[in-house]
């Protein structure tokens, strides 16, 4: 995978540009596995089996791709254990933490405005 590298401008963090860095990384974590994934591991470590069990709907093969992203952007930690079967754990580092705050207000956001965008939708559809 090509990445752009990050050069101290300021054009790489500002995500109206198509070649900035900060709107690839924006992209990676803005999707709804992503950040259902940061939530659910919240401040736990969880194997794949019990993170897949955590989110609804999501595949095997969503939640592989989405670990590893996370990953490679430095948000999870993975640790494989040498054991048979082999046990491999995900948790949150320290910037996937600090994410987490804003993953917590986008959900009050959602609970909040729920009923609003509801009616909206409906009146929108009508």
């Amino acid at each position: 995978m090509v990445t752009k590298q990050f050069r101290g401008s300021i054009e790489e963090a500002d995500l109206t540009r198509t070649d900035s860095l900060a709107r690839e990384i924006f992209s990676d974590v803005a999707n709804k596995w992503a950040l259902l994934i940061i939530e659910a591991l919240g401040e736990r470590t969880l194997r794949f089996g019990e993170l897949r069990n955590e989110i609804e709907g999501i595949s095997h093969k969503m939640l592989t791709q989405n670990l590893r992203m996370l990953e490679r952007n430095g948000l999870v930690e993975r640790r494989a254990h040498p054991t048979v079967p082999p046990r491999v754990e995900y948790t949150l580092t320290e910037p996937a933490q600090a994410l987490r705050e804003t993953v917590h207000a986008m959900c009050d956001w959602t609970h909040q405005y729920l009923g609003h965008i509801e009616s909206a939708r409906h009146r929108f559809d009508a």
